[in-house]
C-alpha cells in the first residue's frame, strides 16, 4: 500500500498485490477486532468479467455470469490476502467457538444474476467471508460506515473517494500489460 500510484502500478504490474490509499476518514475504526472488506471483480477476482461489463455493458455482463455460474471466477490480486485470512479464522478458533479477531467482509455492486457465481467461487476456495454484500450498483459507503472495515479495497476511483469520506481506503489498479 502507497500513497504513490507509480509505485502501486508497478508493484501490480509485477504480480504483487497493491492500493493506492486514501486520505484517512477522521472517523476511522480503532476496535479489537480487524476489520477488512474487498470489491470482488479485479480485487478478490480477476477483472475478466468487470472487463466485459465495461466493454459490452450489463447485459452482456449478466449473460456472462449466467452462462459461467458454475465456472468458478479466476483470482485477482488481494484473493491470497483473502485465503490467508480465511486460514488464520479457522486455524485459530478459541475454544469456546468464538473466531479469531479478524472480520471480513465483500462489499460488491454486482448483484442479481451475478451472484451465483461469486458464491460458487468462494466454496470452490473454501473461503467462508464473515459478511457478503451485494449491492447491485448501490452506494457502498454506508454500508461500509456500519462494518467499520480498518481498510477498503476496490478497484473504482468513484466507489473508493466515497468509500473514502467514511473509511480507510485503497484502490486497486487494474494489471496493465506491456505491448
Amino acid at each position: 500500500m502507497s500513497l504513490h500510484e507509480d509505485d502501486v502500478q508497478a508493484a501490480i504490474n509485477s504480480g504483487v498485490a497493491s492500493a493506492m490509499l486514501y486520505p484517512m476518514p477522521p472517523n476511522a475504526a480503532d476496535m479489537e477486532q480487524i476489520r477488512i472488506a474487498f470489491d470482488g471483480d479485479a480485487v478478490i477476482f480477476s477483472d475478466e468479467s468487470e472487463r466485459i461489463y465495461q466493454q459490452h455493458g450489463v447485459e452482456a455482463f449478466e449473460q456472462h455470469e449466467r452462462e459461467n455460474a458454475k465456472k468458478p471466477l479466476p483470482e485477482g490480486p488481494f484473493a491470497r490476502l483473502l485465503v490467508a485470512l480465511s486460514y488464520l479464522q479457522n486455524q485459530f478458533r478459541t475454544p469456546d467457538g468464538r473466531a479469531f479477531p479478524i472480520r471480513t467482509a465483500l462489499v460488491t455492486a454486482r448483484s442479481s444474476p451475478a451472484h451465483e457465481r461469486v458464491i460458487r467461487t468462494l466454496r470452490a476456495w473454501n473461503i467462508a467471508i464473515d459478511e457478503t454484500f451485494f449491492m447491485g450498483g448501490v452506494n457502498k459507503s454506508e454500508v461500509l460506515a456500519a462494518f467499520k472495515p480498518h481498510m477498503f479495497f476496490d478497484d473504482q476511483h468513484a466507489h473508493c473517494i466515497k468509500a473514502s469520506d467514511v473509511v480507510p481506503t485503497g484502490r486497486v489498479p487494474i494489471r496493465q500489460t506491456q505491448q
